[in-house]
């Protein structure tokens, strides 16, 4: 006890010297320990740099800072986006409001198809008997399935464009338009009205289906397809089929003869009555369909046989036969003598396209 009271000092300075070189110790074994953590970091670090290094493209160096040259490209896209929106412009609803009713509904629907049908009757587009533009379901109706009205009425809205691109391109007839079926409704409707597919979602937009078949000439259908193609509503076509479309040629059987039945004039009966009557005039001018039936036939006096030709009288002598020359078989190596080639006997087309209309998302 003396010796700690004669080196009291001395003790306390040893313990203190003994704490901090424990403290001094536990504190480098942490930081050896830190360090070793950030070693391998920057080993870690080094390694993706040699890595980005050898890729293509190069992230850059200090001339060329490619990083921030990709950040101006996704801009760029980002710009370039905005921009295409002008080109997938949203079609109208039919009728345009934020709340559609269903009176307002029917009405709209009727007087849209009511439209339709005059503009097909002015461009010379048939369509089949009472035809509804898909939309025979709803026609009659005044109530309709709860949540159905508006995207029935974005529906009405985008057949309208899709049946008017087809009639400014002057097919020779419409089929049928088909649609996805959106409402209870639709389960009453006839199965020639809808497609069984439904629309699809990404990141951008909503893609709808539709399925329209019409019959044309080739014309027409370079016509239909440019007209889809500039629409500024983002109409694309998936799939076309095309397939010889059937003879419409209508036949009367009271003209027929013993062999075949000749083909007969019937007027349009939508056009109007001046244009009915110049149609008459001409089928009368020409002998369309007047085979038998003379003064008291279709088209009034001057009827006679096919072609204009007046049909011979009782008794009189038969006409003069016609006989066509003989003409010699050309000698081999020769090439043969005739009238004009024929270079295009074109057929009309029956043509199914598959399309969808793009609806872009609305801009986050």
């Amino acid at each position: 006890m003396d010796w700690i009271k004669r080196n009291l000092f001395f003790l306390i300075g040893g313990l203190v010297a003994l704490g901090l070189m424990g403290w001094a110790g536990w504190y480098l074994y942490s930081k050896v320990n830190e360090n070793t953590s950030v070693r391998e970091q920057l080993t870690a670090a080094y390694s993706e740099l040699d890595r980005l290094n050898r890729e293509k493209p190069h992230p850059g160096n200090r001339t060329v800072d490619n990083i921030k040259l990709a950040k101006d490209q996704q801009q760029q896209v980002k710009d370039l986006m905005a921009k295409a929106r002008d080109y997938f412009k949203p079609i109208v609803a039919i009728p345009e409001t934020e709340k559609v009713g269903g009176q307002e509904f029917t009405a709209a629907l009727r007087r849209t198809i009511d439209q339709l049908q005059k503009r097909a009757t002015n461009f010379s587009v048939i369509l089949p008997p009472n035809y509804s533009f898909s939309f025979e379901a709803q026609k009659p109706k005044v109530t309709f399935a709860s949540g159905s009205l508006e995207p029935l009425s974005q529906q009405l809205g985008e057949v309208k464009t899709l049946a008017e691109i087809l009639f400014d391109a002057k097919i020779n007839s419409l089929d049928n338009i088909r649609r996805v079926r959106i409402s209870a409704d639709d389960s009453s409707g006839p199965t020639t009205d809808y497609i069984e597919k439904r629309p699809v979602t990404n990141e951008l937009a909503v893609l709808v289906p539709y399925e329209v078949t019409f019959r044309c000439f080739s014309q027409e259908l370079a016509d239909a397809l440019a007209g889809l193609a500039s629409s500024p509503h983002g109409l694309i076509v998936k799939t076309i089929n095309v397939e010889p479309g059937a003879a419409t040629t209508s036949t009367d059987p009271s003209l027929a003869s013993s062999a075949t039945a000749a083909p007969v004039f019937i007027p349009n009966p939508r056009l109007p009555a001046a244009e009915a009557e110049s149609q008459a005039m001409f089928a009368r001018r020409y002998g369309i369909g007047a085979g038998g039936r003379g003064a008291a036939g279709r088209y009034g006096p001057g009827g006679g046989g096919a072609g204009g030709v007046p049909l011979r009288e009782p008794g009189a002598p038969p006409p003069p036969v016609y006989a066509p020359p003989v003409m010699a078989a050309p000698q081999p190596g020769q090439p043969a003598k005739g009238g004009l080639q024929t270079v295009l006997d074109e057929k009309q087309l029956k043509v199914t396209l598959a399309l969808d209309i793009v609806k872009l998302l609305p801009q986050k």
